[in-house]
């Protein structure tokens, strides 16, 4: 008579009638009571007809003994560590599936009769409850490591324990008698007894082939379901049903027991935290688990092992609870936990009393049986528990385990460079850890957990951390339900896996190059700036003191009241947009921004966010806009910082509801903006004044901006005069500014005209601060901002030298130079700015792609002609060469002219300036006069900027729109009469917050809301970047724009105190799949991601992705094989109706439809092989 070690579950139930379930066990029969002699026969080469860490568990017993081991394995595992920690291994199954390969007894049996095995262990799964395969192990003369084929079969078959049990009058849950063999037999038992109903395999455990139904309608799918995973995990697709029952506390009761007779118990453990059926966290002993109800559990456990029939048990409080057994033969699942608080090995002693040893023998008596403290186990698997615990596959890029005092790890495919397929279980790891007691347990465990460290697939240890820090698992009793019923468990902290993913950015731009366009092919300089040295201690008071004390009426009052000429630097923002084209990134502002706050405390202020470099961050430089705020704030805590802020438009080029404005500037001025400057591409008064009140009622500076156009020193010029300016500044000042401000954004404003217009406001308004800020396009900016400053002007806007001219603002360097000693000293040491300058200088060339003088040498006087703004001058030059037109850029500017005119002299920036320029590159490309465009009016496709704004969708130009141009292009569009923005609806923050956490997660900020209210899109595919590249802001701009060389070695400093060390060492040849590795040392270990090639995939066939901003595309929610299509083209579907299946790691999961409406097309096909998020099917709603 074989003998094994048993497991007896207990399903304790709330109230009613109740469970009991021996499993993983053998019980010996009535025979074995009279202790027949055995033969001890040593073993010496163990075959383990597993895979995994249960196969690595035995074979490590086994060496531990001296016994030789045998592996198998199927041909998706001969990367699996299992079959390098054996003797020996060998392939079975070939050509077979995956799953079938371990089910193939024939060559399981031949390998071990070919390589002299003389016991084989069947784990457990698999072949461990076959009792043909125990049968077919005693054919050939192999010792099974488990009881004998009979036990097996009447064990290992659930019916039929369970008539075992109806026979020996155990009352027990109404199920079926036998397996069924058709639906109409789940039907019937349904109608009979009721739901919920619970399908189960008949043939073996782990949850698989188990599928609870709760009303009639899931019935068929389930039944389809549960036969499909049985049948697949164990080659045998029987089921049978019971009466499910509700809330149950899954108590299981483990057994020892030798040829002889001799029955121990091992204690019990509490595996109620389950989800899907599939144990998560195991806890031994039990948790709270009456002491009368534990010995009685004990007790009868052993008795019905040795009776094999039947017990009552009898729990606290006298209640009788009837139970029902099902005995299996496999062990495993539970072995880990008891040898951790109990100190025994039980692999040793299966493997002892395989060769005839009895437990005496072994020191295996019940009376030494003591617990010694808690144990917990955790089933670390490669599942993602927010979508539902699906598998996730890939290869590990990544692997550090948890260790130390108290911590044991079974592990197989735990390994750097490891690959998880769909084939197998989804579990990685089993991480124990033992303690005095539950508490000190789980804060081993979560302490352990938290040292792991797994990249490149998704794990549930999130899940594991809050369960482990959950109240009622610690101080309380849980059932089965306790997943169910703490949703908080599901409230994930994600990880931030920020090197690796830094990793993949570096290996992508060596792969792919840049990630942000390149306007010309030249190299970022590799020489580094030198950051000047800064004192030590707090920077000097400025001007942002005097806002904090005294509010923004005591600020304005204090500029005006100031001594000499105020400066705003605006080599922090206006600079870029005119020489580097926005592009210059929060790693070298921070830089420099300690040297700035405590050498120039008495600027005015630094323009360094809003207009357009509020959606180029995200666009084009991956970064958070907000974030560059708040770490300039608190790097420059003394010197006010100005944005600009479009009027109605706020930041973006759009109309947005007036509510969309106002929360726009209350959060600008909670994270750290002082000043804003608002404008009005067209000087549209009704869009200025909706800008000052949301500005003011947040708190800040109002500063109204008049933008500059045309020549007042000029009298044939008298669209824009001295009046307009004057009388636009009446309203101005009327609507509360706190500061006048004039914005020359094309460079017009000449020496007299400047001294007519300042001079002028300056009598106007002999109270207000006026501000002007100016371009340097035509060379002219130093004279004309000082001949502001004899006008009257408080502030002029200046760029540090290295910074300055052109189309960027006029010279600091000249401006401190020219007042010094005059009554309009600066009082800015002339030698900082010189430092100052000369580390702008060097960083400029990091941005050498994207400098003005890769194909502009030279301002130009034209300007004052054509009227470009500063801004789009260049990005103007970098476009025409872009398109082909770098010869014909003359053209282009003479072409802005003639648009100008043609849309009826308008003020031009942006967005204004943008629509004159479309429509000049329109005009080029298509060889047209403003003769031809005026006479073809009515026939041409003008670009949707010029369509928009002929609409009204920008305001209402001064003089009003151009007619009859505007009539023959419009002909029956509407037409938007008034400030375009009054009549949208206020914006839902609420429902485009909760939107957005649907999609990215909890961790979504305000700051974050207001990007994706400014900008859907471009936040959109800015989250999705960071997702996967993470925080490349950390990175220095050579390497975020060019990528390291190899054999470079760098660092990357992710937060104080948290640096990375990393070197570039190659670059692997192209795959089958479109990708190459990229190898790194990071910290001094090992690293490589891989990298698809894009340009060489396009020539490469791959399966689409679903796009998740488009509701109709259906893709796959992880990563596996389609086993059934459900609908096909023209198929009528409703939301939630079923559209395929899928199965990976032995679980199959329904795809629903997300949408109601008409299948459009179907991509996939049976058997295919499917990546996560590949394209399924399309439906138009």
């Amino acid at each position: 008579m074989s003998c094994w070690l048993r497991m007896l579950r207990f399903a304790a139930v709330r109230s009613g009638l109740g469970m009991l379930t021996v499993r993983r066990a053998l019980l010996l029969s009535r025979s074995a009571h009279s202790a027949p002699q055995a033969e001890y026969r040593p073993i010496k080469k163990v075959m383990v007809a597993n895979r995994g860490e249960i196969a690595i568990r035995v074979f490590r017993a086994c060496t531990e003994l001296g016994i030789r081991t045998v592996a198998v394995y199927s041909e998706q595992d001969t990367g699996q560590m299992h079959r390098q920690k054996a003797d020996e291994a060998y392939l079975i199954g070939k050509g077979l599936p995956p799953v079938a390969a371990y089910l193939h007894i024939p060559d399981i049996i031949k390998v071990a009769k070919d390589n002299g095995v003389d016991a084989i262990h069947p784990g457990y799964g698999f072949l461990s409850e076959r009792a043909d395969f125990a049968q077919a192990c005693t054919d050939a003369g192999v010792r099974f490591v488990g009881p004998s084929p009979d036990t097996v079969r009447k064990m290992g078959d659930k019916v039929e324990a369970r008539s075992l049990a109806v026979g020996a009058g155990v009352p027990v849950v109404p199920g079926t008698d036998s397996p069924i063999s058709c639906l109409q037999e789940a039907q019937a038992f349904a109608q009979t007894y009721g739901f919920p109903i619970i399908f189960k395999a008949a043939y073996g455990g782990g949850g698989r082939g188990m599928r609870v139904v709760r009303e009639y309608e899931e019935l068929e799918e389930n039944y389809q379901r549960a036969y499909s995973e049985a049948l697949a995990a164990f080659g045998n697709g029987a089921l049978f049903i019971e009466k499910f029952i509700e809330r149950p506390r899954h108590i299981e009761v483990q057994i020892l027991g030798d040829k002889y007779g001799n029955v121990i118990h091992l204690y019990e453990r509490d595996c109620s935290i389950q989800r899907r059926h599939q144990k998560v966290v195991e806890i031994a002993p039990g948790f709270q688990l009456d002491p009368h109800l534990r010995d009685r559990l004990h007790a009868d456990a052993v008795n019905l092992a040795k009776q094999v029939w039947f017990c009552i048990c009898r729990c606290a409080g006298g209640t009788l609870r009837a139970v029902i057994f099902t005995l299996c033969s496999s062990i495993f699942t539970q072995l880990v936990t008891s040898r951790l608080f109990l100190s025994v090995d039980l692999v040793h002693a299966q493997l002892h009393v395989c060769e005839g040893r009895s437990l005496p023998e072994l020191g295996l008596k019940q009376d030494k049986i003591r617990v010694n403290g808690c144990a917990i186990q955790c089933r670390v698997t490669t599942e993602d528990p927010a979508r539902g615990f699906q598998p996730d596959t890939g290869r590990i890029e990544v692997f550090r385990s948890g260790e130390g005092m108290g911590i044991r790890l079974d592990s197989a495919s735990a390994f750097q460079g490891a690959i998880i397929s769909p084939h197998y279980d989804s579990l990685l790891v089993k991480v124990i850890a033992s303690g005095k007691d539950l508490n000190k347990a789980a804060s081993k465990m979560s302490r352990a957990l938290a040292e792991f460290r797994v990249r490149g697939v998704k794990t549930n240890i999130p899940f594991l951390q809050n369960v482990l820090s959950n109240s009622q698992f610690l101080h309380s009793t849980v059932d089965t339900q306790f997943i169910d019923e703490n949703p908080e468990l599901f409230n994930l902290k994600p990880t931030q896996n920020r090197a690796q993913k830094l990793l993949h950015y570096l290996g992508h731009v060596m792969v792919n190059g840049p990630t942000t366009p390149i306007p010309v092919k030249v190299k970022p300089s590799s020489i580094d700036p030198v950051v000047p040295p800064v004192t030590m201690g707090d920077p000097p008071v400025g001007f942002r003191d005097v806002l904090l004390r005294d509010g923004p009426e005591g600020f304005a009052k204090a500029v005006r009241a100031h001594q000499g000429l105020l400066l705003m630097d605006t080599t922090f923002r206006d600079a870029h947009q005119s020489l580097l084209a926005t592009r210059v990134r929060t790693h070298d502002l921070k830089t420099i921004s300690p040297f700035v706050s405590h050498n120039f405390s008495n600027l005015f202020s630094l323009e360094n966010w809003g207009g357009a470099t509020f959606d180029v961050a995200m666009r084009f430089l991956s970064e958070c806009p907000w974030k560059r705020l708040q770490e300039l704030r608190a790097l420059i805590p003394n010197v006010p910082f100005q944005m600009l802020l479009r009027g109605a438009n706020a930041v973006g080029y759009t109309n947005y509801p007036d509510n969309a404005v106002y929360k726009f500037c209350e959060v600008a001025k909670e994270n750290g903006m002082d000043i804003f400057r608002v404008f009005d591409s067209l000087n549209y008064l009704p869009n200025m004044l909706l800008g000052m009140e949301a500005a003011g009622a947040a708190g800040g500076v109002v500063e109204a901006a008049i933008s500059y156009t045309g020549d007042v020193s000029d009298p044939m010029r008298q669209k824009y005069s001295l009046d307009y300016y004057v009388n636009l500044a009446d309203e101005l000042v009327k609507a509360g500014t706190h500061i006048l401000s004039v914005k020359d954004m094309a460079g017009l404003l000449k020496p007299e005209a400047s001294k007519l217009l300042i001079g002028a406001l300056r009598d106007r308004f002999p109270d207000v601060p006026i501000h002007v800020h100016t371009h340097d396009t035509a060379g002219a900016g130093v004279a004309a901002m000082l001949a502001c400053a004899e006008a009257g002007a408080d502030v002029v806007d200046v760029a540090v030298d290295s910074m300055a001219g052109m189309t960027s603002q006029p010279s600091m360097g000249a401006i401190v130079a020219c007042t010094k000693g005059t009554k309009y000293d600066t009082g800015i040491a002339l030698e900082k700015v010189f430092d100052y300058s000369e580390y702008w200088e060097v960083t400029r060339g990091l941005y050498a792609p994207f400098d003005c003088t890769a194909t502009m040498k030279s301002g130009n006087a034209d300007v004052y002609e054509n009227e470009i703004p500063g801004g789009q001058y260049t990005n103007l030059h970098f476009q025409a060469h872009s398109m082909g037109l770098g010869n014909k850029f003359k053209e282009v500017k003479k072409a802005y002219a003639e648009a100008n005119k043609l849309l009826g002299d308008l003020i031009k920036v942006t967005p204004s300036s943008k629509i004159v320029g479309d429509l000049a590159q329109f005009m080029v490309q298509n060889n047209l006069t403003r003769a031809e465009v005026e006479e073809r009016a009515d026939e041409l496709s003008f670009p949707q900027s010029v369509v928009e704004f002929l609409q009204g969708h920008v305001g209402i130009p001064h003089g009003g729109f151009p007619e009859p141009f505007r009539s023959k292009v419009l002909k029956s569009l509407p037409r938007i009469e008034g400030r375009p923005g009054a009549s949208l609806p206020p914006m839902d923050f609420k429902t485009l917050e909760d939107g957005l956490r649907a999609t990215h997660g909890d961790d979504i900020t305000p700051e974050d809301v207001m990007s994706a209210a400014m900008y859907p899109k471009v936040f959109q595919e800015f989250k999705e970047f960071t997702s996967n590249f993470g925080p490349v802001d950390c990175l220095s701009t050579r390497l975020f724009l060019d990528g390291p060389k190899i054999a470079e070695e760098f660092e990357v400093e992710l937060e104080r105190g948290k640096t990375l060390h990393i070197k570039a060492l190659a670059l692997g040849d192209l795959t089958k799949g479109g990708q190459r590795e990229v190898f790194f040392e990071l910290n001094g270990q090992l690293r490589s991601v891989l990298v698809k090639d894009t340009v060489a995939m396009k020539e490469m066939k791959f399966h689409p992705k679903a796009q998740k901003s488009i509701k109709g595309q259906v893709g796959a929610p992880m990563p596996g094989k389609v086993l059934e299509v459900k609908v096909k083209v023209g198929s009528k579907v409703e939301k939630g109706q079923p559209l395929c299946v899928l199965s990976a790691m032995k679980m199959e999961t329904v795809v629903n439809s997300p949408v109601s409406g008409t299948v459009k097309a179907v991509h996939v096909e049976p058997e295919a092989s499917l990546e996560g998020d590949d394209l399924i099917l399309e439906i138009e709603e």
